[in-house]
């Protein structure tokens, strides 16, 4: 058997396409783009409006394929949550919305296990730290605040209620 052929790509989440970057990329392979296509905007759906990793692994034997379907960056969760384009230009003078705590852990939980953090909390740390270089507060406040009330244990009962979901 063939060896397999693996190929990366970022897309709009449900709005892959077969024009680039997949289909030239796949189409010399003789594969049914439009399957693949398919397959990619099934799984990608509950991210739209993301950029969305995604790997197409395609056996060129059979042509049969893979789709691999990675998790947005923290960055691009936060923007869809707060429904805004982007984060703010200066972080210093400009705040483009304010995550609730809930939904700061709701994003933890879905980054965590791609991240290299040891606990939900220290993820959580990484997500509300996202939120300080996007100009986003976190429950009306600074995110360095809220990080510190995370090490105090502020909001412990949360995490633990929300890890149990």
């Amino acid at each position: 058997m063939g060896a397999k052929k693996t190929f990366s790509f970022l897309i709009d989440g449900g709005k892959a396409t077969g024009g680039p970057p997949i289909g030239p990329s796949l189409g010399p392979l003789g594969v049914n783009i439009l399957q693949i296509v398919n397959t990619i905007n099934e799984k990608t759906k509950e991210f739209e409006g993301m950029k969305v990793p995604v790997k197409v692994i395609i056996d060129p034997e059979t042509k049969g394929f893979e789709v691999e379907v990675g998790v947005p960056s923290t960055s691009a969760l936060i923007v869809k949550e707060l429904k805004i384009q982007k984060g703010a230009s200066n972080v210093k003078t400009e705040k483009v919305g304010n995550l609730d705590i809930r939904t700061a852990i709701k994003i933890a939980k879905i980054r965590y296990p791609l991240s290299l953090a040891k606990t939900l909390k220290s993820c959580l740390k990484e997500v509300v730290g996202t939120c300080l270089s996007m100009g986003v507060t976190v429950n009306g406040k600074d995110p360095k605040e809220v990080i510190k009330e995370i090490d105090e244990g502020v909001y412990d009962d949360i995490i633990k209620e929300m890890e149990e979901e």
